[in-house]
């Protein structure tokens, strides 16, 4: 049989779906069938890797049974980076290829993705037989997939194939149709699957990783997971897919963690067998997850994520384990069991060898060329009309009557634990809806050009020594944090350099992100600087405890001062009575809260221990206000800062010709009004939010004109968006890190605790 394999994707970016295609080719071939690829292929350039996100090609050979389609561009996609050609000369040359091919079965992988497949669907007279590898419960790109005729393309296929049931769940819930599983294969080894390794009493616990940094693969929780459990077993960590430069910026200490970049499949293979368990932590996103298939063909059992492409590949208990996604504790403490047990570890191996002989590449090639069978048996349309509704897509190729798409039920139901926590974002996606059309409304009502006549007239001397202070100002919280360090830390020794480093990187994030990632993403740069990263953050987290109290103090001082420059019954000012009672209510809270969560009495309360385990942990972090040298250096630089601040805000009015109309004080309100807004931002720099902090004190206090009361909040906010590039921009080169990579590792960042280890599992009799 003459058979030809289509890819979408880059060739020289091997993903599962290429090692999936290159392997069924050598199968088919290996059966006796005449076999040719045409996939996308990158040359290895410095233009290729702009188009692909900084990443560079493998340098692989063109092997005389590939037809290269031309170059790729790297797009975001479902959680990873997908390498797809846009090209039209891709579509021209794949089309000629295949007419000229005399090909008998033509074999379309993930046939929705653009362009190469997407176009083969209607440019194809041969019988058609797709392979759907993709899992994704995402509803736009689907139904825009469906708008632009999807559904009517994928009827021109004879069979549908599904690798998993997650991913034909996908083709049903999206597009309908009928599909046949059958699942990624696996190449076993020669001598058959190698007996499950004896690790000796006292070895460390051998983990393995295989993937890529990309957010669903889940990593930077397996890091999180793994520095708690070095804590209380031996472990060794070893990562294949990043080098160590890679994965460095992602690790708060590297103790214990080997990092091997890309292999070929021979040291993957070798690195696997002499594993203990391989750990695939991801988020989801995930179709089948051929790397798990690859542990039990070398006898290792897994790790996994309960989610749903995994729960088809993984019998939990028999050949792996699997637990809750995104869950760092309960993966460090399943990790720890099964090295406090190494016989279960034993069995379960056992059983990923069995596994493995479900999945081996002769049986998966037998069912693929089943499928090629039936395609091609599908007999001819007997009428015209049938074979125009045929080639228009408007009836199934399949002769078979049409079955639609269907509203399935979610493959990931939602745990109870974590219901609570997409309500606050929900809530927090929502209050940030409203603050964007809030802002269309103002600006709208106000009327642009009066807004950008305002910002026109601004003065740029006074702007730009707006900024100098504003960065002063951060330089100042520096110097304070540093004290804060040293009284807390003093082992350590911290260095100016590093409250800098945190500080200034700290700020960036707050300003880009939304949520305060800026706290823990400082706190990070400064335990890694500090040695044993795991032991310090907790500490170093505590310190910024110190921090918000001054601020606090700070906040009350310049309530005060606003309301004795434009006096309480003046009339003018209610829309600042509300924000004066903010900073009193967080000033109780942080009193109060010490003595409602120490008790040493037990509870079943998740709130109170976790009140309680914070309040440990940032005790150690509160000693400055006990040293009096070092707390004074942090109040007054603090203190100092706020002024810096302050006087920066009354340089923007000067610079807007608003001095007349308001004054330090309606400074101190403003800034006062700004950072009570920022407690809970709910965009990136609180944008909307905090121009309409500006509005209410400039207009609702002190009269000043709507237009240019907002045009104030757009520069005073640009001036802090300013510093913070300006500042933390030079940190993270200095750093030698990316936002990216802090983003990433700020998001798993709050230490892991372990409860008790259970006792070991009993062996069957």
């Amino acid at each position: 049989m003459r058979v030809a394999l289509v890819s979408p994707y880059s060739w020289t970016y091997p993903g599962g779906v290429t090692r999936h295609i290159e392997a069924l080719r050598a199968e088919l071939d290996r059966a006796g069938h005449d076999v040719r690829v045409f996939a996308p292929f990158d040359p290895d350039r410095r233009l290729t890797a702009a188009l692909h996100r900084g990443a560079r090609p493998q340098d692989r050979e063109v092997p005389e049974w590939l037809t290269p389609l031309g170059p790729t561009i790297g797009w975001p996609s479902n959680g990873a980076v997908s390498n797809l050609s846009p090209f039209p000369s891709a579509v021209s040359t794949l089309r000629r290829e295949l007419r000229a091919g005399g090909f008998d079965v033509v074999h379309l992988h993930e046939p929705v993705a653009p362009v190469v497949a997407w176009d083969a669907l209607t440019s194809v007279e041969a019988p058609l037989v797709g392979t759907f590898h993709c899992y994704s419960e995402s509803v736009p790109p689907h139904k825009v997939a469906a708008l632009i005729g999807a559904r009517r393309k994928l009827n021109r296929l004879n069979v549908q194939i599904a690798v998993s049931e997650a991913a034909a769940w996908t083709g049903r819930r999206f597009y309908g149709g009928r599909y046949r599983i059958v699942p990624n294969g696996v190449a076993l080894p020669e001598g058959g699957v190698p007996a499950p390794r004896e690790r000796a009493a006292g070895e460390p616990l051998r983990i393995v990783f295989v993937g890529q940094a990309v957010g669903r693969k889940g990593l930077p929780v397996l890091l999180r997971a793994f520095e708690a459990l070095r804590g209380q077993v031996p472990a060794e960590l070893t990562v294949i897919g990043l080098t160590q430069a890679e994965l460095a910026p992602l690790l708060v200490e590297g103790e214990g963690v080997t990092a091997l970049g890309r292999v070929d499949d021979a040291v993957k293979a070798a690195v696997l067998r002499d594993a203990d368990v391989l750990c695939a932590p991801s988020l989801g996103g995930e179709s089948f997850g051929m790397v798990l298939t690859e542990a039990f063909a070398a006898g290792t059992p897994v790790v996994a994520s309960d989610i749903a492409g995994y729960r088809d590949v993984v019998t939990a208990g028999t050949d792996g384990v699997l637990v809750p996604r995104g869950n760092a504790t309960a993966l460090a403490e399943t990790l720890r069991d099964l090295a406090l047990d190494p016989g279960r570890v034993q069995r379960m191996a056992q059983g990923a060898a069995v596994s493995a002989e479900r999945y081996a590449w002769p049986r998966v090639a037998e069912q693929v060329v089943t499928a090629y069978e039936d395609a091609r048996a599908v007999p001819e349309p007997s009428t015209a009309t049938q074979r125009v509704a045929v080639k228009l897509g408007a009836v199934p190729r399949d002769g078979l009557p049409r079955v639609g798409a269907q509203r399935l039920p979610s493959l990931e139901p939602v745990p109870e634990r974590r219901r609570g926590a997409l309500v606050r974002r929900g809530a927090i996606g929502l209050a940030g809806l409203m603050t964007v059309v809030g802002a269309v409304l103002a600006v709208d009502h106000i009327g642009p050009a009066r807004i950008g006549d305002a910002l026109v007239r601004s003065s740029p001397p006074w702007v730009l020594f707006g900024l100098a202070l504003m960065c002063l100002s951060m330089l100042a919280r520096a110097v304070s944090w540093h004290a804060i360090l040293k009284a807390a830390l003093p082992g350590a020794r911290p260095k100016l350099a590093d409250a800098v480093q945190g500080t200034t990187i700290g700020v960036l994030m707050s300003a880009t992100l939304p949520a305060r990632l800026g706290e823990p993403s400082r706190a990070l740069i400064v335990a890694r600087r500090l040695g044993r990263a795991r032991d310090r953050l907790p500490v170093v987290l505590g310190t910024i405890v110190s921090q918000t109290l001054i601020n606090v103090l700070a906040l009350v001082i310049l309530g005060a001062v606003m309301f004795i420059t434009i006096g309480l019954f003046a009339g003018r000012q209610q829309a600042l009575v509300w924000y004066a009672l903010a900073p009193i209510g967080l000033l109780a809270l942080v009193l109060v809260a010490p003595a409602l969560v120490r008790s040493g009495r037990p509870t079943r309360s998740r709130w109170v221990r976790q009140g309680r385990q914070a309040i440990a942990r940032v005790r150690s972090g509160l000693v400055v206000f006990r040293r009096p040298r070092e707390g004074f250096v942090a109040i007054t630089m603090q203190l100092g800062a706020w002024a810096l601040q302050w006087v920066a805000c009354y340089v923007l009015l000067v610079a807007l010709g608003l001095e007349h109309k308001a004054d330090l004080g309606a400074a101190a309100a403003i800034l006062f009004a700004v950072n009570v807004t920022a407690v809970l931002p709910v965009t990136p720099s609180n944008v909307g939010v905090f121009q309409a902090a500006c509005m209410a004190v400039l207009v609702g206090a002190y009269g000043v004109a709507p237009a240019q009361a907002l045009g104030y909040g757009i520069i005073l906010q640009a001036v802090e968006v300013a510093c913070a590039v300006v500042m933390g921009g030079p940190a993270l080169v200095k750093e030698g890190l990316s936002w990216r990579e802090v983003r990433l590792r700020a998001l798993h960042s709050a230490p892991v605790r372990l409860s008790a280890p259970k006792a070991p599992e009993p062996a069957e009799a």
